[in-house]
């Protein structure tokens, strides 16, 4: 190779000028001696020139030749370089799975990422075709079945009567079923070891044959009946005896057949909605099932949301309408099988509720953004339930009664299904609270809502004596409305949550706007602003013609002032003794009684009192509001007679020295002011508040009065003398009198009863204004030795009053001038 590119190397080197003279030169002196040989040269010169020639046109061949070749070269050079880099990217890339090939052989069970090898995927092939065998075998075992079920339907057709032998097909298949069951029993899936869904698949097919046995044997009994003219009323007796026996037959078939199924069918089994019900009523209930699907689950304007009484009333006409043939022929022919303690009646009411229960499923949830509707229906149900139960309607002697284990006998009603329904119960306590809320809201905001009812409006002779506001009334009407609602409930705790949630929450908050009354009239009531100056107006606006002053006095003073009071003590006495009169009422006592039997709800009944007895929180709220609202009156009352005293006490006092003896008494013209203001707020309360606390509030308001008078214008007023004393006496007398004129003889038991709230006064005044042997028989009798027995005959002789004791008696004599003890 080396020698190759050291000749291309040569010839490739240009030639030397020098080296081609020298060798021409000793060309020249090898071949030409003499001059004669000169001659030859010219010969030379052509051969070498011709030579020359030749040697150009060689060379230019050459050249071509050689660039074709170095072409040819370096393209050859060009691929293999190429092919070297493919052969040395290949071995690395077989380098690469040759170090892979260890791997393969580690078993996919190692790690997720690796592909599995090639035992493990003859595994996998070999696991698939069992499992495909196994797969056939099934498959074979599910073709088994169906021919079996198929053949037992053929061979109850074939039969006339039904037996045991007629149904010995079906017999093989539920034995095939139960081995293949014991079989796969034991068998556990490898990952989460569950039975074999092939048993279920199984099960269900042998329970589809039954049902298919079932449904053929009540299609022969459904066209006798309407043979016998099924579904509408019909007379059994004018039948024909052929339709007759055409109809017994089926009804006996169906009925052997039921009594076979104790021998195939478990109770626990999936099949146990097959078991509800007597075969022959309920292929005699599907016609009836047909009818009510076409009227009311399809595109038939009897078909309306909001007319649920439409489905119930049918329902309950045909329970009415086909209870003769119930009772009279199906009952007939029960009595003579196995099964003569089922009412047929009863059990054939008990399968068409079936139909309400489905058409309920269906549409109640489409009510619960519609609670009007909602609670229409659970009315509809409530009703319909009552009036199925006076059809006498239970479950004693029926299949879900005795056939299906239940040995309650009461029926909890088609209500049940929505009412047990948390969702749906919560959505209609809901929409009732909603309802309630804006009925309450109306009633606050009416514009008469706090005046004076008429009492010709409640004619009940527990409030004849008790007038109440128009709000009071109408929130009366409103809770007794709500009881009505609640009341057909079946259970307790439904009913106390209606109680709870609806009722003591109205109740409260009706408590709370009279205490809000009760608060703003104190903070605006003048008795409690005089503490305050400045406070007696309230001004809205700068001092303008356009701003606006309220007196708030006007609002809260006189008799304007007593009458928004007596409004609030009215509204809260009112609610009070109508929930003392609803504790005895049957509901509210059945309820409690119901409450104090049930175990988890005994803690609301000892801890929270829900319910509307005298001892409830309730109650006891709108008390204590009625005894604030009293105390309230006669606080406005008293504070505004002893104000407008003060006027007469300090001109009493102060123009004492002034005033000349005279021998007829006049009264001062400064207490005319405080006796009418007491005049008018008696004879106010008298016409507005019931008797009973009239009296209490009169009582209050005379004993205080009359002790402000004794301490103000006799105790506390310094020495007078008997012309004074006189005078005292006869303005205390006209207090007594005023409210005698004012009463009337209201309260009864005489003018006794009257003055007994003001003996005090009247004692002190007829003292203080006595004169002559009485004065001193009183003075003697008080400041002397004698016994209180003397001492108290000598006053109730004097003075006709004994309510002053011994000492209070000689601090009265005290005060005139001329008492010498």
């Amino acid at each position: 190779m080396s020698q190759s590119i050291k000749q291309i190397a040569n010839l490739l080197t240009r030639p030397s000028l020098d080296r081609s003279n020298q060798k021409a030169v000793q060309y020249l002196d090898n071949n030409f001696h003499s001059f004669d040989q000169l001659e030859e040269l010219e010969l030379l010169v052509l051969d070498a020139q011709r030579c020359h020639e030749e040697l150009q046109f060689n060379v230019g061949s050459s050249q071509s030749r050689i660039n074709i070749l170095l072409l040819e070269a370096t393209d050859r050079a060009q691929r293999y370089a190429n092919s070297a880099q493919e052969l040395s990217l290949f071995r690395h890339s077989l380098a690469d799975d040759i170090s892979e090939l260890p791997s393969e052989l580690v078993s996919v069970m190692s790690d997720g990422d690796l592909n599995p090898t090639l035992l493990e995927d003859i595994e996998t092939l070999h696991r698939n075709l069992k499992e495909l065998e196994n797969v056939k075998g099934y498959v074979m075992v599910i073709e088994h079945a169906l021919k079996l079920s198929e053949s037992s339907v053929n061979q109850v057709r074939t039969e006339p009567t039904v037996s045991l032998s007629s149904i010995q097909e079906y017999e093989a298949l539920h034995n095939f079923v139960t081995r293949v069951s014991d079989a796969c029993s034991n068998t556990e899936d490898s990952d989460n070891k569950q039975t074999v869904h092939l048993v279920d698949f199984l099960e269900k097919v042998r329970d589809k044959c039954w049902v298919d046995i079932k449904g053929y044997l009540s299609s022969q009994l459904s066209s006798a009946a309407e043979q016998l003219g099924w579904p509408m009323q019909m007379n059994y007796i004018t039948a024909s005896t052929k339709d007759k026996e055409a109809f017994n037959s089926a009804f006996f078939n169906l009925l052997k057949l039921q009594s076979l199924s104790r021998k195939f069918l478990k109770e626990n089994s999936s099949n146990n909605e097959v078991m509800q019900g007597l075969y022959p009523i309920q292929a005699i209930v599907q016609p009836l099932s047909l009818r009510f699907k076409y009227h009311f689950e399809g595109s038939r304007q009897t078909n309306r949301l909001d007319k649920p009484e439409w489905y119930f009333e049918h329902v309950l006409n045909a329970v009415h309408e086909h209870r003769t043939f119930m009772e009279v022929v199906v009952q007939k022919l029960l009595s003579s099988t196995e099964y003569k303690h089922i009412d047929a009646w009863r059990e054939f009411t008990n399968l068409l509720l079936l139909l309400l229960v489905r058409k309920l499923k269906r549409t109640v949830p489409s009510m619960l953004s519609r609670p009007s509707l909602l609670a229409h229906t659970i009315y509809q149900s409530l009703s319909f339930d009552a009036s199925l139960t006076e059809e006498g309607f239970t479950l004693k002697n029926t299949s879900a009664w005795g056939m299906g284990g239940n040995s309650d006998e009461n029926w909890s009603g088609i209500s049940e299904y929505i009412l047990g329904h948390h969702q749906w119960f919560d959505a209609w306590l809901a929409g009732e609270q909603k309802f309630v809320e804006d009925q309450y809201n109306d009633i606050i905001n009416a514009s008469d809502a706090w005046m004076v009812a008429d009492d010709e409006a409640d004619s009940e002779s527990r409030f004849q004596s008790l007038k109440t506001t128009n709000s009071a009334r109408r929130i009366k009407t409103l809770i007794e409305q709500i009881t009505d609602r609640y009341s057909p409930l079946p259970h307790a705790t439904q009913k106390v949550r209606f109680l709870n949630g609806i009722q003591l929450p109205l109740l409260s908050s009706y408590h709370t706007r009279i205490s809000s009354s009760l608060d703003a009239f104190e903070t605006l009531s003048s008795a409690f602003i005089r503490a305050v100056p400045g406070s007696l107006s309230i001004g809205f606006g700068n001092n303008h013609e356009g701003a606006v002053h309220v007196d708030t006095g006007k609002l809260t003073s006189g008799v304007e002032g007593v009458q928004r009071l007596c409004k609030a003590l009215l509204s809260a006495a009112f609610l009070s003794q109508s929930m003392k009169g609803w504790a005895d009422e049957s509901f509210f006592l059945e309820l409690w009684t119901e409450l104090c039997h049930n175990p988890s709800m005994r803690n609301v009944v000892d801890e929270n009192l829900l319910l509307p007895t005298p001892r409830s929180p309730a109650t006891i709220t709108y008390d204590k509001a009625t005894r604030r609202a009293e105390e309230m009156i006669m606080q406005q009352i008293c504070g505004e007679i002893e104000h407008n005293l003060k006027a007469h006490l300090n001109a009493s006092t102060t123009n004492k020295a002034d005033e000349q003896e005279a021998h007829e008494i006049a009264l001062s013209q400064t207490l005319l002011g405080p006796i009418a203001l007491l005049s008018s707020h008696l004879n106010y309360i008298r016409l507005m508040l019931p008797l009973s606390i009239f009296t209490v509030l009169y009582r209050r308001l005379s004993s205080r009065l009359a002790d402000h008078i004794i301490q103000r214008q006799i105790l506390y007023r310094g020495s007078f003398d008997l012309r004074e004393g006189k005078i005292m006496r006869a303005e205390c007398e006209l207090w007594v009198e005023t409210c005698h004129a004012v009463l009337q003889g209201s309260l009864g038991g005489g003018k006794q009863r009257v003055e007994a709230p003001w003996a005090k006064l009247l004692q002190a005044a007829r003292l203080v204004g006595t004169e002559g042997e009485a004065w001193n028989e009183v003075v003697d009798a008080t400041f002397g030795v004698q016994s209180e027995e003397t001492w108290e005959n000598i006053m109730l002789k004097t003075v006709g009053i004994t309510e002053l004791d011994r000492q209070e008696t000689a601090n009265v004599l005290k005060r005139r001038v001329d008492c010498a003890p």
